[in-house]
């Protein structure tokens, strides 16, 4: 175990966060998320709740400020109904870390995959909150 680094990040993620450039984004994505069939890069985080994942990687994380927001979510599909405390509780993450970061975009289903398919990676947690899948882009270190 290395000091200083939140035992929820696995030597896999840990490495794929090491590689990741700037612009690279990284999925966080719920357990339903068809990670495999998105990207060829999925990493496991089960039973891992996104927000605590996203709280343990961000002091290590840059976000990318030449984008308007870094921070993508799916926008919800036809009737369905966004749950604000999946927003919030990711967003009160950011802050903590990252002061004055934009609220995420919210995007259809198939941008949000298409996005995905072109992430660095997708991390499978163990969420199951609605409309809870997650895209943080990541930033220049210089920044």
């Amino acid at each position: 175990m290395l000091r200083g680094i939140s035992p929820l990040i696995s030597p896999d993620l840990l490495h794929a966060l090491a590689r990741m450039g700037h612009g690279d984004d990284l999925v966080f994505a719920d357990a339903y998320f068809p990670g495999d069939s998105t990207n060829t890069r999925v990493l496991r985080a089960d039973g891992l709740l996104i927000r605590d994942l996203l709280d343990a990687i961000l002091p290590l994380y840059v976000l990318d400020a030449y984008v308007a927001t870094p921070l993508a979510m799916m926008a919800p599909a036809g009737e369905d109904r966004l749950d604000p405390t999946v927003e919030a509780g990711y967003r009160a993450v950011v802050e903590r870390h990252y002061p004055g970061t934009p609220a995420p975009v919210r995007l259809g289903r198939q941008p949000f995959y298409e996005r995905a398919r072109h992430a660095f990676a997708v991390v499978m947690t163990g969420d199951t909150a609605l409309y809870g899948n997650l895209i943080v882009a990541k930033g220049n270190t210089l920044c």
